[in-house]
């Protein structure tokens, strides 16, 4: 992490420290209903005012069209207090009197959170007059908030010009584990790229293509590709008009010499429903009325045996429509052979996006990887190669 200034270079003692978290949490009336992400940055906050730090947490929550009590952060203050196991107070402001006055009324130690910073309009517009009024806040500003960190926003990305600035412990992380994945990987390096299109994946494919060994395409996407390759699709999820876009794909990793996996065989139904009528079928056999809903055995078995001769995966995307049984099945089995490899020492497993992460935790085998990231849109940005707004501000210069 010598690239980036992080807690290792600042003494927090009595300073007021703004830290950007992600509070941007699921709330069923009025109660945190999955605390994964506070859970994440609950140890950086209690080291921070473990070393004396006057710790205040800044975070959006939801798309408000301004002031909104329905929502705003303080029953998600209340969630951070008790996952912490330590007092947290919270300003109904983020900025001005309000805001000033509960800051100016913490001691060593103290946590407070501040109101939601899209109440206002300045926040996603990154205004130079609301980012100096959150500075007049803080001593300096922490930035543990990966998965904001691809927005150039007034708490992500701005304060980082007026504020002494830092990589919080979480956010640290993350970097330290994707460089792992990509930047400096044990080879060779595997990545799995799922999902229902091809075009929203463009950008990550050309990526991938310049940094793996082997790309195994999954998911609807893998449709596309079969498709190119002139396989009967069916009723298939499939864009038709990128047939060609996969065939250049297909070209350029045989001349960069980079091996692309994809399926040889199906789960065919003709009904996307829960236990519908299911059958396993070579991807060369597929009906006019079947729709491909998941991998067969033997892809599943072709996967596996990519992951046991590789040292390093990256996933991004399920196999099939794994929310709907029995079509869950390739996406599960792969995850538990990842998993296997990696408790043995054989495999480093990064993963990562929404559908990514609720596909690992229906294989229950999450807290198995090396890591999962629960960025999301950050985490896709970072795997096509792009700059991180909210990472580039914090760059040893």
């Amino acid at each position: 992490m010598s690239k980036f200034h992080t807690l290792d270079h600042v003494d927090v003692k009595g300073k007021r420290v703004l830290v950007r978290v992600d509070l941007n949490v699921p709330v069923e009336n009025g109660v945190v209903s999955d605390s994964t992400r506070i859970e994440r940055i609950a140890s950086g906050i209690t080291e921070l005012a473990g070393k004396g730090g006057k710790v205040i947490l800044l975070s959006h929550f939801g798309r408000p069209k301004g002031r909104d009590p329905k929502q705003s952060l303080k029953p998600v203050a209340a969630e951070v207090a008790h996952v912490i196991k330590r007092p947290v107070g919270f300003a109904d402001d983020c900025i001005g009197e309000a805001a000033e006055r509960a800051v100016a009324a913490m001691k060593p130690g103290d946590i407070l959170c501040l109101e939601n910073t899209r109440f206002y309009p300045g926040e996603e517009k990154n205004d130079p007059a609301f980012v100096a009024q959150l500075a007049k806040l803080g001593d300096l500003w922490v930035n543990d908030a990966f998965s904001a960190a691809h927005r150039a926003h007034a708490s992500t990305e701005g304060l980082g010009h007026l504020l002494p600035a830092y990589a919080g412990r979480s956010l640290q992380a993350e970097l330290e584990a994707l460089g792992k994945a990509l930047e400096h990987p044990e080879r060779p390096v595997a990545a799995i790229v799922g999902g229902a299109k091809v075009s929203t994946k463009l950008d990550l494919i050309g990526n991938l293509l310049n940094k793996v060994d082997v790309l195994i395409i999954a998911g609807a996407m893998a449709n596309t590709f079969l498709l190119a390759l002139n396989k009967p699709v069916g009723k298939s999820l499939v864009e038709r008009d990128l047939a060609d876009t996969a065939r250049r794909i297909m070209d350029e990793a045989k001349a960069a010499r980079r091996e692309i996996v994809l399926p040889v065989d199906a789960v065919v139904a003709e009904k996307f429903e829960a236990h519908a009528p299911s059958r396993a079928i070579d991807v060369g056999a597929v009906g006019d009325t079947d729709m491909i809903l998941d991998i067969g055995p033997h892809s599943v078995a072709q996967a596996v045996s990519v992951l046991a001769r590789v040292k390093t995966l990256v996933w991004n995307g399920p196999f099939g429509a794994f929310e709907m049984e029995p079509f869950d099945n390739g996406t599960v089995e792969v995850a538990e052979a990842a998993a296997e490899l990696t408790e043995a020492g054989k495999l480093i497993t990064v993963a990562g996006g929404g559908d990514t992460v609720a596909a690992l935790n229906v294989a229950g085998v999450a807290d198995r990887f090396t890591y999962v990231s629960t960025a999301g849109g950050a985490f896709l940005e970072w795997l096509e190669g792009k700059a991180l707004p909210g990472v580039e501000v914090l760059r040893v210069k």
